[in-house]
């Protein structure tokens, strides 16, 4: 799931359940092998002697052995028995990590390179797509099939997620990203792009706008932003009131406390994916019930693969960022796809964006949470492919102009 600053408390509280696991297992296990040793006075020494049946002892090794299975196959167990529980487990079209496009790699100033690639026509209108948080450009699965019969995608790794490497000067400021984002805008060529974003990706995409205004409407011919915040998103978020207060005395020494033991965070993550608590997670936070156990999977495979050090520093960005006084300057046609369970980011953040911006077409996705667009990817794919047709047949015809920054 898009990884948001919030989702710190429950990395840390699955990574802290993930060793409870381990160390419960093994200490069971320990447990019954001392109580097997019994001092044979004939022999004046401790034999090994378990006495296996239905007793005390053979309770703590059952329980032992449990708490270990789980703990390096509980996901599988979790994906199976779910997946017999579930009524479309088996329909459509599952996602895949696939890179099969076009490749360009892009240095930028800060030190990190830029994975970029293409998919569809050439001369393809052209959508850069922009993920969420956590995740890399593999989350674009279901657009990559679906509309580029027609579009040409530009999709990007976030610098330090999937293969694009991290700024040299550890700069994941919305700013730093929003100038990323013009840098794979001038992939486009002459042809005016849709920008479209999910989560961060959108609070990338609004923050573009605050920098490169001139850019709306000439290079840009419209937006659409997914799941997604016009604020801070501790404030966007379910029990808002409780996750501001916690910002500064829990939230923030988290993510200093990720950064400074990222390989303990990397080992928690990868524990809590084994033992299938971070696909309960995934499931509960980013998905309604209308998913297949596919797609969860699919997302939940991101979390293991993200150096967590990378994922603090751009929670760290996302605290400082606020595109509400943007909102209004905005002209161009504007898709927002909220969805409306989503807890993550609630929909009242997106009725905000349509609210205040000029040209706005507001339609939530039913019933979706945060990976609505995963869940109900035929239905965005629609939207999508209407609206990019809607922007392209009235956007005037791109004038040269210079870059500002």
């Amino acid at each position: 799931m898009a990884m948001l600053p919030t989702l710190i408390i429950s990395v840390w509280l699955g990574g802290l359940l993930s060793f409870g696991i381990i160390g419960g297992g093994i200490y069971l296990t320990y447990e019954w092998y001392r109580r097997a040793w019994a001092y044979n006075p004939q022999l004046d020494r401790y034999d090994f002697a378990p006495n296996l049946g239905l007793n005390l002892p053979t309770a703590l090794l059952a329980a032992g052995i449990l708490l270990l299975v789980w703990a390096v196959a509980g996901g599988v167990i979790v994906r199976w028995l779910a997946g017999l529980m579930s009524r479309s487990h088996t329909a459509g079209d599952q996602p895949q990590y696939t890179r099969e496009g076009v490749v360009h790699r892009l240095p930028r100033p800060d030190g990190s390179e830029l994975q970029v690639e293409c998919y569809g026509p050439e001369d393809g209108q052209p959508i850069i797509l922009t993920h969420g948080w956590g995740a890399n450009s593999t989350e674009w699965y279901y657009l990559k099939r679906q509309l580029t019969d027609r579009f040409r995608l530009i999709v990007w790794d976030l610098p330090g997620l999937g293969l694009s490497t991290p700024p040299a000067n550890n700069d994941y400021s919305l700013t730093n990203l929003a100038d990323d984002l013009d840098a794979v805008l001038g992939l486009a060529g002459e042809r005016p792009a849709l920008l479209l974003g999910h989560s961060i990706g959108g609070m990338i995409i609004l923050t573009f706008c605050q920098r490169f205004p001139a850019a709306l409407g000439t290079r840009v011919a419209g937006l659409v932003l997914v799941h997604t915040t016009y604020t801070n998103p501790v404030r966007t978020t379910k029990l808002a009131s409780l996750t501001t207060a916690l910002e500064r005395p829990v939230i923030v020494p988290l993510l200093h406390l990720t950064i400074w033991l990222s390989p303990l965070v990397w080992l928690m993550n990868w524990l809590s994916y084994l033992n299938g608590t971070a696909h309960l997670s995934t499931k509960l936070g980013g998905f309604a019930g209308t998913e297949t156990w596919d797609q969860v999977e699919f997302i939940t495979g991101f979390q293991p693969h993200a150096p967590p050090a990378v994922l603090a520093r751009g929670m760290f960005g996302m605290l400082g960022y606020d595109a509400t006084e943007t909102l209004p300057t905005i002209d161009v046609p504007t898709l927002v796809v909220p969805g409306d369970r989503d807890s993550t980011c609630v929909p009242q953040a997106s009725e905000r964006i349509h609210q205040d911006l000029p040209a706005s077409l507001l339609v939530p996705l039913a019933p979706a949470k945060h990976m609505g667009l995963i869940e109900h990817n035929e239905r965005f794919a629609e939207l999508v492919r209407a609206f990019a047709v809607g922007c392209f047949q009235t956007t005037r015809p791109r004038q040269p102009m210079e870059r500002t920054v």
